[in-house]
């Protein structure tokens, strides 16, 4: 819906819509790596996954997840762009920037979720075969492995930590900037334009890298435990769910098309009447 609306409105045509659209094919595809082999799961009592089908599903969720995290970041980089130096919004944020931001999200993504399959793919693996979760994830199948799995988690905490690290520190930079401006600004009534244009955004980024740092980068990550299990679901379910309803229902511009469409929509079955 998020992606047909910008598509088909003019007045989203603009590079915060557009980064957001792609954002929302970036996560459908995120949550299709995991969820129906999942839902399969819950119904079926054959749980078994391939060799193949494993390292597929680690590859794309990992690529699209890290995507996500440059894209979230670059998204943070535009509302700074558009606050705190509205008159070269046209400049810093014309087509081909976004559409560069948007190739260097995924380019980024995809390097890091490379060099994470293939160091996982090269290791032996020859204990009980049996993954303590509900999809295949780096750390759960790194505790397969039959050798010493200590540089490939190296590799996992600085690779991956880098990407994830990284993409947060900049949203973080581009926030406090924002906060910077918003507080300078001596009208209300601009004060509260500014916080509600941003608020959808922080709330997504709370529960994405909040969740993925509890899973990954803090302190016995690669252990496995129930808690984990769940907040695994916030960002692999969760997060991808609640996108679209925050940034439709909270987007004043957003609502506008909907309601256009939708009028749009009513008069034409009325003249096919």
């Amino acid at each position: 819906m998020v992606v047909i609306i910008i598509f088909l409105d003019a007045n989203l045509h603009k590079p915060m819509y557009f980064l957001l659209a792609n954002l929302s094919i970036i996560e459908i595809f995120y949550t299709t790596s995991v969820t129906p082999n999942t839902l399969k799961n819950f119904l079926s009592k054959d749980r078994t996954i391939s060799f193949i089908g494993c390292f597929t599903q680690v590859f794309f969720f990992a690529a699209l997840g890290s995507s996500e995290c440059v894209l979230l970041s670059a998204m943070a980089y535009d509302r700074y762009i558009a606050i705190c130096q509205p008159l070269l919004y046209s400049v810093h944020m014309n087509p081909i920037c976004c559409f560069q931001l948007v190739i260097l999200s995924l380019t980024i993504g995809f390097l890091n979720s490379l060099i994470h399959t293939v160091s996982l793919a090269i290791l032996p693996f020859c204990k009980d075969q049996i993954i303590q979760h509900f999809y295949c994830d780096f750390p759960q199948i790194l505790k397969l492995a039959c050798t010493n799995a200590e540089p490939h988690e190296l590799v996992s905490i600085l690779v991956g930590g880098s990407v994830i690290t990284g993409s947060l520190f900049l949203t973080l930079v581009s926030y406090i900037c924002i906060l910077r401006a918003v507080f300078s600004i001596h009208s209300s009534h601009g004060k509260q334009k500014a916080f509600s244009t941003c608020g959808s955004h922080l709330m997504v980024v709370t529960l994405f890298f909040g969740s993925v740092i509890l899973n990954y980068m803090l302190p016995g990550s690669m252990m496995y435990n129930v808690q984990k299990k769940v907040i695994s679901v916030m960002y692999a379910v969760m997060t991808p769910l609640i996108n679209p309803m925050i940034y439709s229902f909270r987007n004043a511009d957003f609502k506008k098309a909907i309601n256009k469409k939708m009028v749009e929509r009513k008069k034409v079955a009325f003249k096919q009447v």
